[in-house]
């Protein structure tokens, strides 16, 4: 499937131990990372690892080194005993809106060269600078994808370590819909759900989504702090960051 801008709508809603809900909209992209030098050469207000309007910069993803990202996350499969040789990874993600950029959680859909799946890559950025990787091999049944582990990163700072994450992420095509339940002990905690509808990437696109929802990112990194606030507001105190 050719590259494509996704407008979605977000949702958060915590159960325990305090009611909490909030709803956010937002637009992601979704692409073969092998062509993201591509892509820049062929819009004129997206660009590669410079700045534009709408910018895709390697270090914004994987580790943050020089090493192409394709290279990285073949190697992160390869340690995960995966091997997709030259299969090919899509990435989902939000693109830098005028040099900057926040991305709560972007997905690798990684399948082998024959075009089967074989694993989704679910990473983390959280406010203090930090990313984590969740590598989980993926069979894909009626065109989604469950799958299962157990929280190792901090991220919202009223949230425990000790959760399970159980995903359901369904194949991209026309629509998108990506859902996370966080529980404990089978308990729910919370729930988010990311859900939107397909456009071609194109320049108009772009443009229309930056009319619609300027400075994207901005608006992402500075909801989760209100968010927060409205949480310590209701009784919830700091869960302390250990060591990552």
């Amino acid at each position: 499937m050719s590259a494509a801008l996704y407008i979605c709508s977000v949702m958060h809603r915590r159960v325990s131990p305090r009611v909490h809900r909030f709803r956010y909209r937002g637009f992601w992209l979704l692409f073969d990372i092998d062509d993201m030098a591509g892509l820049g050469a062929r819009h004129a207000l997206l660009s590669h690892n410079r700045f534009n309007l709408f910018s895709l910069f390697d270090r914004d993803h994987g580790d943050g080194g020089a090493t192409p990202l394709g290279d990285q996350i073949r190697t992160r499969l390869r340690t995960a005993g995966i091997e997709i040789g030259g299969g090919e990874i899509r990435l989902l993600c939000m693109p830098r809106t005028l040099g900057y950029s926040f991305n709560p959680l972007s997905i690798y859909f990684c399948r082998h060269e024959n075009g089967a799946a074989a694993a989704l890559i679910y990473e983390v950025h959280n406010t203090f600078g930090q990313r984590h990787s969740y590598v989980i091999p993926a069979a894909e049944a009626e065109g989604a994808f469950h799958q299962s582990c157990d929280k190792r990163f901090y991220v919202s700072p009223f949230l425990e370590m000790d959760l399970r994450y159980d995903f359901a992420v369904a194949e991209p095509g026309e629509r998108l819909a990506v859902s996370i339940r966080a529980s404990r002990a089978g308990e729910p905690v919370m729930f988010a759900c990311l859900a939107g509808a397909r456009r071609d990437l194109t320049d108009a696109t772009l443009l229309g989504s930056f009319l619609r929802m300027p400075a994207i990112t901005l608006k992402v990194i500075a909801a989760i702090h209100w968010e927060a606030l409205r949480l310590w507001f209701k009784g919830l105190r700091l869960v302390p960051r250990p060591q990552h």
